[in-house]
Parts: structure tokens; sequence; C-alpha cells
């Protein structure tokens, strides 16, 4: 957003905080300044506002913008997984904001040498820091443990911003014992690390156990509904009861498992572990609409409500990785996203929709208070269009 650049959000019918213990904020309009959140709350208290851009919400939904907790991105917006170009704009499109790299494992001919490891997570994470595919922010570089990698290499990414372990069991280090050495490395070097959970998904990784998980230590619990083949349900249950590790539950996995898992989650009142990813591109192809189908699935099939639904791809995701986004609040970036009920729900709201089972549909998106959708063409599209003045 340009320097001194006021946007105003009016008129809004549902705001979604992203805080997962309140998800619903009261009031009806959210100020923006310079890109960041100014002000959250009823227009009425505002006094005299001088936006240059008005956004007349009429009454419908706005969240922060959405997390993709697990992406497998490479380099730019291409995939060579399904060969594929521009699937991280595409995903802006449903409402996406911020995509996380699970690691860039599908590059072709990808490394596993120790500088070659280190040299494409480097290069990972610093061209995503100046490249936003459609607006849209990615976090790159997410190194996969390769045997070999010492303690300095961890320090020497780390200096260069690498911030990210990718998912443990992509790579040749296998043994949670030999994992757990280089995962206490890479925290120590500020680092979060993921873990694969479930069966295999490409030719070399392996099946990981809850007792594998436990055994590494890593910070997320990747796909515990299975990325895409799930572990059993009692190995869910024994991470949600025996460890405190962040649980993930993705679109490119079993949805029965995503089900049960989130139904025993919300009974043991853990929902603030659970993060939601879209796990693509992978085998299972490549889904714009991804997080937002893992959303609707757990608002109509489980005790979790829309709201915090939407809080566990919002600012649970946030928390777990330490990101300045995911909430509305004053002082954080203005990533947001406007929806509706899409034409034909039952819902009347993009919550009733979501509980309903359906997709919302998204009209506008913002990206540090910028418009850069103002029509999601993924999405079905909404009740009530919003009004930009």
């Amino acid at each position: 957003m340009s320097e001194n650049q006021v946007l105003l959000l009016k008129n809004i019918g549902t705001l979604i905080s992203g805080d997962i213990d309140s998800p619903i904020i009261e009031g009806d309009a959210i100020l923006v300044k310079d890109g960041k959140i100014d002000r959250v709350g009823k227009l009425a208290d505002f006094g005299t506002v001088d936006a240059k851009i008005i956004i007349d919400c009429k009454g419908t939904t706005v969240a922060p913008g959405l997390i993709d907790s697990h992406c497998h991105s490479i380099l730019g917006d291409y995939t060579s997984r399904q060969k594929q170009e521009g699937f991280l704009e595409s995903e802006l499109h449903g409402g996406v904001t911020t995509m996380i790299s699970a690691g860039e494992v599908h590059l072709k001919g990808r490394p596993k040498d120790r500088a070659g490891v280190k040299a494409l997570a480097i290069l990972a994470c610093k061209s995503f820091e100046n490249f936003r595919p459609g607006g849209a922010k990615v976090k790159g570089g997410a190194v996969i443990l390769e045997k070999g990698l010492l303690k300095e290499d961890f320090e020497e990414m780390a200096r260069a911003g690498v911030s990210l372990v990718g998912e443990i069991g992509l790579g040749s280090v296998k043994d949670p014992a030999e994992a757990a050495v280089m995962v206490k490395w890479a925290r120590e070097c500020g680092m979060k690390v993921m873990m694969h959970t479930g069966g295999t998904s490409i030719p070399g990784s392996s099946t990981v156990t809850a007792a594998m998980v436990m055994e590494a230590g890593p910070d997320i619990a990747s796909h515990v509904n299975g990325g895409p083949t799930a572990v059993s349900f009692d190995e869910v249950k024994k991470l949600v009861n025996e460890t405190e590790i962040a649980l993930e539950i993705v679109h490119c996995g079993n949805m029965l498992a995503a089900v049960r898992a989130g139904e025993y989650i919300a009974e043991q009142n853990q929902l603030h572990r659970i993060l939601i990813g879209n796990d693509a591109p992978s085998g299972t192809g490549v889904v714009p609409l991804g997080v937002l189908r893992v959303i609707s699935l757990l608002a109509s099939m489980t005790p979790i409500s829309p709201a915090q639904a939407i809080c566990m791809a919002t600012g649970n995701t946030a928390r777990i990785h330490n990101l300045d986004i995911g909430l509305i609040q004053p002082g954080k970036p203005a990533d947001l996203v406007v929806m509706d009920a899409p034409m034909g729900s039952v819902g009347t709201t993009a919550l009733d929709a979501l509980e309903a089972g359906d997709i919302p549909g998204v009209s506008i998106i913002l990206v540090d208070g910028e418009i850069v959708v103002s029509k999601s063409r993924n999405t079905p599209p909404v009740t009530v269009k919003p009004e930009v003045a």
C-alpha cells in the first residue's frame, strides 16, 4: 500500500478474529493505514475517517487471509510434480494469502549432498522473499534432512534466513533417533520442524508412526489424516494425548481420518493445536480450494464451528510458525478475505455455507492492504457483492 494511504472496510456482517479462543469480533469495520490494520470495531466509534478506498462489505464476512501450512512449492510459480504453471497464484484465489513450504522435494534432480541441500533451501527462501505470485506471500526454503548434514550447516542456513525444516521422512534421514539430533540443531537455530506422519507419499519416503514422531520430536506432525495414507485412529489419539506437538489436517489426505481426528481433538479441547494445509502439489493434484475444503469439512462434519475452523487456518498456523499474520488486530498486516455464501447455497452467510458443507464465495482479497483479487475466479460467485469506492 502506498505511504499514508488509508483504506476502510465497513458494513461487515461477521468479523472473524483468527484467535481460536475468541473467534468472533464484535464490530463492523476495519481501518487500514500503510498496509497494516489500524483500528477494528464499530465504525460509529472511529470518528472522522478520510479513506482513499472504501469497501462496503454489505453485511458479508471478513476473515484474516488463510494460511496454507503445507505447500510443496519449488521455485517460481511452477510445479514439476504436476507440470503446471500458476498454481500458487491460483491458490490465492481460494483465499490463501500465505503459503508455507513443507519442502522443495519435487525439484527435478534435487541435490542431496550437504552443499546442494543448503543451496536449495537458501535459494528457495530468498527467491520467495522477492517474488509474490499474484500478491500472495510464500515462505519458502524448507530444508529436507539428508544424511551428512552437520550442526554448522543449520547455522549457516539460519543466518541466510532459512527458518523451516521440511517433512522429515522425505529425505534420506528416516531413523527417528538420527532425525532427533538434527531436530535439536534446527531448533537451536530457531527453525520450525515438520515431520511426515502416516503412509508413504512419494518414492523414497517411508511410513511414519506416532512413536517415530514422538522420538524425533518435531514441532508439527504433518497431515495426521494422511499424506495421503493415514495412521490409525489410535495413533492419532496417542499424538493428541501424549504430546504437545501441533497437529496438521490436510486436503490431500484421508477425509474419514480428518473427521475422526477433528472430532477427537475437539473433545479433548485441543483445537489450538490444529493447523490446516493443502499438501499440494502432490499425486492428488493441484487443489486451489484445498484449504477452504478442509475448513468446510471440519465445520460441517465435526463439532468444530466454522469460525473456529477458519481460525485454525489463520491464527493457529501463524502462532505455531511465529508469523506476524493470521489475526485481525491493530498493528497486524492487512491480509484479509471478504467472503459470502455462494449463490444457490442453503446458507445465508459464509459461515452458514461452511456449516452446510459448501465452499464460500470469495469476493475480495487484500494483502498488506492492497486489493490483489477483486473477484475470485475459483470459488463460486457470492450471493452479495461488496462495492469498492
